[in-house]
C-alpha cells in the first residue's frame, strides 16, 4: 500500500480525528493533499470542522463536570484559565468564535468556559462560528501552501545543480562548525 493509498483511504478520517484536539498541522496537510488531488477540499474542511467542533464540545462538557478544580496543582493551566476568564468577562462572543485562532489555547478553552457557566446554546452557535472559519482558513491556507510548494519544485527541477551545491555546501559548513571545534 503506497502513501498515496493511505491518505485516499483515510486522510479524511485523520483530519477528523487530528483536529478533535489540536489540528493545525494535520488540517494544512490536509489542503497539502487536497492541492496534489488526494483529497477534495470541500470535504477536507467539513472533515476538519466537524473534527474540531465535536473536541470543543466534549472539553466544555467535562468543563461542566470537573471544573475549574481539575487545574488545582497546574500552575500553568491556572494561569490560562484565569487570563480565559478575565477575557470572557470582556469580549465573549469574540473569544467564544475566535479561541482556537489563539495558539496554546485552543484545548484549554473549550473547557474553562464549559466551567465559567457560559451557556450551552451560546458556545455551539459560536463555536461553530469560529470552527467553519478556522476550517476553511487553514485548509485553503494549505491549499495555497501545496501550490506555492508545487510552483517552486517546478522551478527548482531547472537548477538541480545549483541547489545540490548550495545544501552541499551548507552541509559542509554545519560539520565543520559542528564538529570542527
Amino acid at each position: 500500500m503506497s502513501l498515496a493509498d493511505l491518505v485516499h483511504g483515510y486522510g479524511y478520517l485523520a483530519i477528523l480525528v487530528g483536529t478533535l484536539l489540536e489540528g493545525e498541522t494535520i488540517l494544512v496537510l490536509g489542503g497539502i493533499a487536497a492541492q496534489q488531488g488526494y483529497l477534495a477540499l470541500p470535504w477536507v474542511m467539513a472533515a476538519a470542522c466537524v473534527g474540531s467542533i465535536s473536541g470543543d464540545q466534549i472539553f466544555f462538557y467535562f468543563g461542566r463536570w470537573y471544573g475549574l478544580r481539575f487545574f488545582e496543582g497546574r500552575p500553568r493551566l491556572q494561569r490560562i484559565a484565569g487570563l480565559l476568564q478575565k477575557w470572557l468577562h470582556r469580549h465573549q462572543n469574540w473569544l467564544l468564535a475566535g479561541f482556537r485562532f489563539l495558539y496554546g489555547l485552543r484545548t484549554a478553552a473549550p473547557f474553562v468556559f464549559g466551567a465559567s457557566g457560559v451557556g450551552r446554546a451560546r458556545f455551539l452557535v459560536f463555536d461553530a462560528i469560529g470552527g467553519i472559519i478556522w476550517s476553511v482558513a487553514l485548509a485553503y491556507g494549505g491549499y495555497l501552501a501545496g501550490h506555492a510548494l508545487s510552483v517552486f519544485l517546478g522551478r527548482v527541477v531547472h537548477y538541480e545543480l545549483e541547489v545540490l551545491l548550495v545544501a552541499a555546501t551548507g552541509a559542509g559548513v554545519w560539520l565543520v562548525w559542528r564538529y570542527g571545534h
